[in-house]
């Protein structure tokens, strides 16, 4: 079950997408890691953990 600090921030993260008109593509709760990712965009990965503080994927290659 996600915590209040993730549901929180999940708000806030999905309305900002929503506000830039940025498809979200995949909502996933992993109960054993405890983490949200949300896949949005075209390559936007977005990672919230069980205190609230999220961070964008870094998928970048060299």
């Amino acid at each position: 079950m996600p915590t209040v600090e993730q549901m929180f921030a999940c708000i806030r993260v999905c309305q900002t997408l929503s506000n830039f008109y940025t498809e979200i593509h995949l909502f996933r709760y992993d109960g054993k890691r405890e983490e949200i990712y949300i896949l949005a965009g075209e390559t936007l990965g977005i990672t919230i953990f069980s205190n609230g503080r999220w961070e964008f994927d870094d998928d970048t290659e060299t």
